[in-house]
């Protein structure tokens, strides 16, 4: 098996790869209440409840964070909530009451967040892709996903994208053309290509497809960092 530490393909496979795996009975009931809230969020952006009807689910949503607030607080894991720099396997096993993984918890891919659609990476033949359906809390426009969404999305596939170089970073600057209004409730399909380093530069650009409708194109520069710097803040995060 190629060793996701030195094989670039394999690195992309193993980010991608975290989706997927099931992982622990905790690690499933998480994506479970991810989904839940994420449905709660659908419903209440557009909801024509009476008052007396959102009364009570927000009587009902206090009672769960009160619950919830009673646990200590906070995560540890490898790396931080993005693709692009969770690229080592775990060095160590979640608790009972935690997971390690950053794709659980991401604001764009992580099912267990509420806040991301989620979006789903693919990769094959060196074409890293993704696979979204954005919901009436996205919106932007009528009808429309909010730019500043489709922004964020291509920002965490390009993210995933720059893995192929070997030696991923952060993002230096984004450059998206908005072609065609982008609908809600669709499914929606990215494409992210590495196109070149140049030294600590890592380019890439990439496209979003409703149907067979371009709307969107994006560049994005991406500027490696020094590993030990991030295992630095990540055990300052984690005490």
């Amino acid at each position: 098996m190629p060793d996701p530490t030195t094989d670039p393909a394999a690195l992309m496979a193993f980010v991608i790869g975290l989706q997927d795996s099931q992982g622990s009975p905790r690690r499933q009931l998480t994506w479970r209440v991810g989904d839940a809230l994420r449905a709660v969020i659908e419903q209440l952006v557009s909801t024509t409840a009476s008052d007396e009807e959102l009364t009570r689910v927000a009587e009902k949503l206090e009672t769960i964070e009160a619950v919830l607030s009673e646990y200590p607080h906070g995560r540890s894991y490898e790396g931080v909530s993005e693709a692009s720099t969770r690229t080592q396997p775990s060095r160590r096993s979640a608790t009972p009451n935690e997971s390690t993984d950053h794709s659980d918890f991401s604001p764009i891919m992580g099912q267990a967040n509420p806040l991301a659609p989620p979006l789903r990476l693919g990769y094959h033949n060196g074409v890293v892709t993704g696979e979204v359906i954005c919901g009436s809390a996205y919106e932007g426009p009528p009808g429309h996903v909010h730019g500043g969404i489709i922004a964020a999305l291509f920002d965490e596939l390009l993210g995933a994208t720059q893995v192929l170089s070997g030696t991923p970073g952060m993002t230096g600057k984004l450059e998206i053309n908005y072609r065609a209004p982008v609908p809600l409730h669709s499914p929606l399909r990215f494409t992210g290509r590495l196109v070149t380093v140049e030294g600590r530069k890592i380019f890439t650009e990439g496209t979003l497809h409703a149907g067979e409708t371009l709307c969107a194109e994006a560049t994005g520069l991406f500027i490696s960092i020094d590993f030990e710097k991030l295992a630095r803040m990540v055990a300052e995060r984690d005490g």
